[in-house]
């Protein structure tokens, strides 16, 4: 299991590489054990793996399903070179060692050691990788284009980085770009001109004091809003006609992003009524819903009960979990890894964590589907 996570994380997977080749090692891996496994690809370096262990078909299924891309390292040093896979002090370091390779090697080392142990099957054990999931969730969306294939499922589980608590709910994510247009001229005779800049900072001032209106989750909190990016101006001796900022909205189970977007508008609106020469659009950029299942539903409790824990919780991340919702079924994120290290420089996962994981998952198999 530590040599898979050490391979995985090796294969770089930034959205610059793509997932082909973390796919081709997960894909291996199953071959080995001889599970049925199937690649899909698209587009230069993309790819999704799902595989299948068969079974007497008399009990539900249970799905598993995690990314194989992960963020970049960024510009900060790292003292753990990001994809080494340097294994020092009961520790795994690496980019993607929590978020999530940590979590396929351990579902994967579950499903193959329990298909070793040649245990009777009473539903069928489903897995699906797939790419994306850290920039436009482009694969699972592929997957959810044609799921005719699965049988019946009990429920799903994500194994993204829990510290092994069940999770029941995640805040989604409204991506939005508002831009505000100007007039260029020479820096010389600013008067001419309209500044984007200034313009946006209008806006700025707005969004400091907007209240988005909703009532805090009990697991979740608050809805939230950070302005992240800013770019404008092309040259140190012209009035910028453009300015774009981004904002990263997270978003709470029931909420409607659309009428989130039109109190933007509103704004925007109010904003070119009463100061001269504005003018902004905004437009959005991605839109990923909050995640909700009852913590009281069978499966739930079920899960609880073989994973040993008490409560269900929250977490404030987002996953591809909302894009499963259409197969009707209850979906929990668990899995190991701090989700603190998550895009952190000198990102680690415990070699403890990682055996404890499979454990479980073993555990749960056999509690759902034996």
């Amino acid at each position: 299991m530590k040599d898979l996570l050490k391979r995985l994380v090796g294969a770089d997977s930034t959205l610059g590489k793509g997932e082909a080749t973390v796919a081709e090692i997960v894909a291996a891996e199953f071959k080995k054990h001889g599970i049925d496994r199937q690649i899909d690809r698209w587009g230069p370096g993309r790819a999704n793996v799902v595989a299948r262990v068969r079974s007497a078909g008399k009990r539900p299924g249970l799905l598993f399903v995690c990314h194989l891309d992960v963020v970049g390292p960024g510009d900060e040093p790292w003292e753990h070179p990001p994809f080494s896979a340097t294994e020092e002090n009961g520790r795994i370091y690496g980019r993607g060692t929590t978020d999530m390779k940590g979590g396929i090697a351990s579902v994967v080392a579950a499903i193959c050691e329990t298909v070793d142990s040649r245990a009777t099957l009473q539903g069928d054990i489903l897995f699906a990788a797939t790419a994306g999931e850290e920039t436009d969730s482009s694969g699972v969306q592929r997957f959810m284009q044609e799921v005719t294939w699965l049988p019946p499922l009990a429920g799903i589980i994500l194994p993204e980085p829990t510290d092994l608590t069940v999770v029941t709910a995640h805040r989604g994510l409204f991506w939005l770009k508002i831009t505000t247009r100007g007039k260029a001229v020479h820096s010389s005779m600013s008067e001419r001109g309209i500044n984007a800049i200034l313009s946006m900072k209008r806006v700025l001032d707005e969004l400091e004091h907007f209240q988005i209106p909703t009532e805090p989750h009990p697991l979740l909190g608050k809805c939230s809003l950070s302005v992240n990016t800013i770019t404008g101006g092309e040259a140190m001796n012209m009035v910028p006609d453009r300015c774009t900022l981004g904002v990263d909205i997270r978003t709470l189970p029931g909420q409607d992003e659309t009428a989130l977007g039109y109190d933007l508008e509103r704004l925007l609106t109010r904003l070119k009524a009463t100061v001269p020469h504005f003018g902004a659009e905004l437009t959005v950029e991605r839109i990923a819903h909050a995640l909700e299942t009852d913590p009281q539903c069978a499966f739930v409790k079920a899960l609880c009960s073989v994973a040993e824990v008490d409560l269900t919780n929250g977490i404030a991340f987002t996953t591809d979990a909302p894009h499963l919702v259409p197969l009707g079924v209850p979906i929990v994120i668990y899995g190991p890894g701090n989700p603190k290290l998550c895009h952190q420089v000198d990102e680690y996962i415990a070699v403890a964590d990682l055996h404890k994981s499979v454990a479980r998952f073993k555990k749960i198999i056999r509690a759902f589907l034996t």
